[in-house]
């Protein structure tokens, strides 16, 4: 059990972001060789790309069982949704002391947490051997080549589904409080008396000036990310698998392409979650015009909603246009 303790302040300071590097060390750690089997096709892809793609530190640093992912190939977000440069420059920004840190807290440990150390791969250790700089860069060039094979082509439905689900936890803190937000999460997740408690193999109790929140549509369970350094002043980051997963549109029938016409039925098949019209042109190959036309009619039929998140508008099916596609 891991238990984290939040005042009033730090439960204010408290945020959810939308991580793409965080999608990609998931794929790392156990989740990615036995991915939930409702996770999107991309996931369970993941680690077969990382095997045929000669990414040396990356294959040796993803753990097959149980272990220590270092938090330097998924850095703290310093925004609400960071795009994938902004992470990758923070990986290859991270001080070489403290990448040399993560990595000795790889080779020890933390037993008095749980935690079983491990040896050290010989290529991590040949890289280290350059300096904690040369591992970060070598890292950061490894993810950005791990993430144009297996993510790049999959992120924007990655990412519209994480949205949705920070909205909706928007939705829930609105209506019932921090406590209720964070029993919504997961049930290895309960908020009670000042006190987060996440059901995990490690025992870790600390005092946090905030929690980080992190949907993921890779991860199977919970888990947090605790500073491994001595001393080490990072926030944790509490991961949660999404409840809603992005979904392959299945193709309206005869019926409703008669009804609605074949353009609006596979619109409106393809928005049990919320997407855009950027997004929904390049699935339908349409034009970006095309789709907003025909998204105004479903729109104006009541068979679609549409809610702003920052400078985008996302659309999604009212319960009427679930019924009518046949999908409830």
């Amino acid at each position: 059990m891991i238990e984290l303790t939040v005042d009033a302040a730090g439960l204010a300071r408290s945020r959810f972001v939308v991580s793409p590097l965080h999608e990609v060390a998931a794929t790392l750690l156990p989740w990615g060789l036995r991915p939930d089997p409702e996770a999107d096709p991309w996931v369970t892809r993941a680690r077969r790309v990382l095997r045929r793609a000669r990414l040396p530190l990356l294959s040796e640093l993803a753990l097959d069982g149980g272990g220590y992912l270092p938090d330097f190939l998924s850095p703290h977000p310093s925004g609400p949704s960071p795009t994938v440069e902004e992470e990758l420059d923070r990986v290859r920004a991270t001080p070489p002391g403290r990448v040399l840190d993560e990595l000795e807290a790889l080779r020890n440990g933390r037993p008095c947490n749980g935690l079983a150390g491990a040896e050290l791969p010989p290529g991590v250790r040949r890289a280290m051997a350059r300096g904690g700089g040369h591992v970060a860069r070598q890292v950061a060039e490894e993810l950005r080549r791990y993430w144009e094979l297996a993510f790049a082509p999959h992120w924007p439905d990655a990412k519209a589904a994480l949205d949705a689900e920070v909205d909706r936890c928007a939705g829930v803190l609105a209506r019932q409080g921090a406590a209720g937000l964070f029993n919504s999460l997961h049930p290895g997740i309960r908020w009670a008396d000042g006190t987060l408690r996440v059901d995990s193999r490690f025992t870790v109790g600390i005092p946090v000036p905030l929690v980080i929140v992190v949907p993921s549509l890779v991860a199977t369970g919970p888990a947090v990310v605790v500073d491994p350094v001595p001393g080490g002043r990072r926030p944790p980051m509490v991961a949660y698998p999404v409840r809603d997963r992005p979904v392959a549109p299945v193709p309206p029938s005869a019926e409703l392409a008669g009804l609605l016409g074949p353009t609006r039925a596979g619109l409106l098949g393809a928005l049990a979650l919320p997407a855009s019209t950027t997004q929904l042109a390049a699935r339908h190959f349409l034009s970006a015009a095309t789709v907003s036309y025909h998204l105004g009619v479903l729109h104006r039929a009541g068979l679609v909603t549409r809610t702003r998140s920052g400078r985008t508008v996302l659309y999604r099916r009212t319960p009427a246009g679930s019924r009518l596609a046949g999908r409830s």
